[in-house]
């Protein structure tokens, strides 16, 4: 049976104004801007249902062609906010895709630097929001789920995300040392992640706390960020200090054993405890940016709430020779506060203070030399002492990174209690 014309003729007219509303639609396309990469992007990641980890990373590639290309066209807000922080904070709230979002968050940090936007309020406030959000997705996925070294890995990829955003904040930011809330999200990071590796670790016979005994090539990951127990909470109290969080510090070392015999023996071979160095660690920092006011809350606290023994014990053994104690962490951080809030001529006597701490203790903390270089930092700022030459190397490395021995007390002699309670003054030394 032979079709009727009448019908091939309607086929071929319905044929041609299918081909006739296909070119209109493509023309209309092009008008308004629309993009197929985009739209493509937005058809994997718009579902109701979380995507699996393929789908995620197309997205991830496609996301990331847009942010190269908006960087090259010059839409920089686009690169930035719209492929680049938007996509991110959906991968993360939307899908728990964390590994995925990692990768493109290390894009973001980049491209925010190399088309050198501004770090505002609105981004700081976008950092803390990825923190946020990385952390929440990785609570919600259960430990049958996610091996223990996977969580790790992912935690310190953020960790090295956080430390990327605060050098960003440092360079196109208005605040020397990076911004306070980034400071404050590495600190809290590097404590989460020093608890994992003691929890990793606790097995292990190697790994007290209250001596460093890894080697340096154990410290340091293929990165060269430190994964040390001991580092990264070294870490996390300098951070806490650029932070100007004294009090997050206090609770922190209230978590902390006191020392050991061993620990506060005079002539100790071991490192000080870990409380004692990180007491120190953080004052250091507070005075080397000039920062008084919490260097009196923190050592002032510290010595009323935290320290087990009394100020006039502390003062007793600090000035004897033969009581076989090393020089107490609380003592030496209460001298150094008054020796600093003083005029320039207190300059001997801070020399005086840091020759005779030095060798008993600074020397046996970890990564000695970043202190020496907040030692000559306080030094120079606060008595007009300048470093030798071989020293402001390491002076400009340590804040580009914001991050005779003793015979019992004292060394080099005893000291006149004259001049100890000068040194003494209303530091915090009173209980």
């Amino acid at each position: 049976q032979q079709h009727s014309p009448h019908l091939s003729i309607q086929d071929k007219m319905s044929a041609a104004a299918a081909r006739r509303r296909k070119q209109l639609a493509k023309k209309a396309a092009l008008n308004s801007n629309s993009d197929p990469i985009t739209d493509r992007m937005n058809s994997l990641l718009n579902t109701d249902e979380k995507v699996d980890e393929s789908i995620a990373y197309e997205a991830l590639q496609l996301a990331q062609s847009q942010v190269r290309r908006h960087v090259k066209s010059g839409e920089y807000e686009k690169a930035t906010l719209v492929f680049g922080y938007d996509v991110s904070m959906i991968l993360l709230q939307k899908h728990a895709r964390i590994s995925v979002a990692s990768q493109h968050l290390a894009l973001l940090a980049q491209v925010l630097k190399e088309t050198h936007t501004v770090c505002d309020a609105k981004w700081i406030q976008r950092i803390v929001d990825i923190d946020k959000a990385y952390l929440n997705a990785l609570d919600s996925i259960s430990k049958d789920d996610m091996e223990d070294g996977e969580r790790a890995r992912l935690m310190r990829l953020h960790l090295k995300f956080l430390k990327s955003a605060l050098s960003y904040s440092e360079i196109l930011g208005n605040i020397r040392h990076g911004a306070l809330e980034i400071h404050k999200l590495i600190g809290d990071q590097s404590w989460r992640l020093a608890k994992i590796a003691q929890d990793n670790s606790s097995s292990s016979t190697t790994t007290q706390e209250s001596s460093n005994t890894t080697t340096p090539q154990e410290e340091d990951d293929e990165d060269g960020q430190t994964m040390s127990v001991t580092g990264l909470k070294c870490d996390a109290i300098t951070h806490l200090a650029l932070a100007e969080k004294p009090n997050d510090i206090l609770e922190l070392l209230r978590t902390l054993p006191k020392p050991t015999r061993a620990e506060i023996t005079a002539n100790h071979d071991c490192s000080p405890a870990l409380r004692d160095e990180l007491l120190t660690r953080a004052n250091l920092v507070f005075l080397s940016v000039q920062n008084l006011r919490d260097a009196h809350t923190l050592i002032t606290t510290y010595v009323n709430t935290i320290e087990e023994r009394t100020s006039s014990d502390l003062k007793k053994s600090y000035m004897s020779k033969t009581d076989g104690k090393a020089p107490s962490h609380a003592v030496f951080n209460s001298m150094l506060f008054e020796i600093c809030r003083k005029d320039k001529k207190t300059g001997p006597l801070y020399n005086w203070l840091l020759r005779s701490f030095s060798t008993s203790e600074l020397e046996k903390m970890y990564k000695p030399e970043l202190l020496k270089g907040y030692t000559a930092k306080i030094g120079r700022v606060y008595f007009d002492i300048q470093p030798p030459p071989s020293m402001l190397a390491t002076i400009e490395n340590m804040m580009s990174m914001m991050g005779g021995g003793p015979a019992g007390g004292m060394a080099g002699g005893g000291i006149n209690p004259a001049m100890m309670q000068a040194m003494m003054g209303g530091g915090g030394m009173g209980r």
